[in-house]
């Protein structure tokens, strides 16, 4: 029997190119961020951010990652709870091979030794109370954080046009309007110092912990929605005050 001749490797062989999402993330690191940092913008698993390199993963994270570059090198933002409020209305889920939204399993990110939490819930959960996001709330509100949310709806239930300042931000950068004609605002950020975790907390324990009714109180007290308008998807954000 023949002998098992050896494969020589080839010579001059180039290392594969890295996809948009890979380049964006070096050039993240490159100006002083880790990789955990990005997937804590991103809200997802630093394993995740590894996978842009191991298995060309990523395509549905470059718009985000693209505005959050931005802000670091125009704006000048480096507060990573900052930088994940401007890239989490960026990201799109996954689709299916029938053009469908995938169904993935989310739940709330319990806060960081840093004081960053992300905790997001869509029409299922909101229809429930968003109790997911409860947590979260509670132990911002245990270690005095700041918080933000941002809230999804029918942009007829907003009362006032997007960008006006008479609804947080007066910004419209903070103002997301989706084909479907829903429109997501933010209310709240690290520039503007966001609100007391523990006022918020209070709020949701007077709603007997139903978190989406006491976002919607709140939106309907200070005269931001109609009374009638329905929330389909809510975000909470926290982080430590400087």
């Amino acid at each position: 029997m023949p002998p098992r001749s050896r494969r020589r490797p080839a010579r001059g062989r180039k290392k594969p190119e890295l996809n948009e999402a890979a380049r964006l993330t070096d050039q993240l690191t490159a100006a002083g961020f880790t990789k955990r940092d990005v997937a804590r913008m991103l809200g997802r698993d630093p394993s995740l951010v590894s996978q842009f390199y191991t298995r060309n993963k990523g395509a549905a994270f470059v718009p985000a990652l693209t505005h959050v570059l931005a802000a670091v090198q125009t704006a000048g933002i480096i507060e990573v709870s900052e930088l994940a409020a401007l890239a989490a209305p960026h990201i799109t889920r996954r689709t299916t091979a029938a053009g469908t939204r995938a169904r993935v399993r989310s739940k709330a990110v319990l806060v960081t030794p840093t004081g960053t939490g992300t905790g997001r819930v869509g029409a299922q959960a909101i229809a429930s109370g968003s109790t997911r996001l409860r947590p979260l709330i509670a132990e911002a509100a245990r270690q005095n954080l700041r918080l933000a949310f941002t809230v999804r709806m029918n942009k007829t239930g907003y009362l006032h046009t997007s960008g006006s300042r008479t609804d947080s931000p007066g910004i419209r950068r903070d103002v997301i309007q989706r084909t479907d004609h829903t429109e997501e605002r933010s209310y709240g950020s690290a520039a503007t110092g966001g609100f007391a975790a523990t006022d918020v907390a209070a709020r949701v324990d007077a709603a007997g912990g139903d978190v989406t009714a006491a976002i919607h109180q709140w939106l309907t007290e200070t005269g931001r929605i109609d009374p009638t308008a329905h929330i389909t998807h809510l975000e909470i954000r926290t982080w430590r005050p400087r």
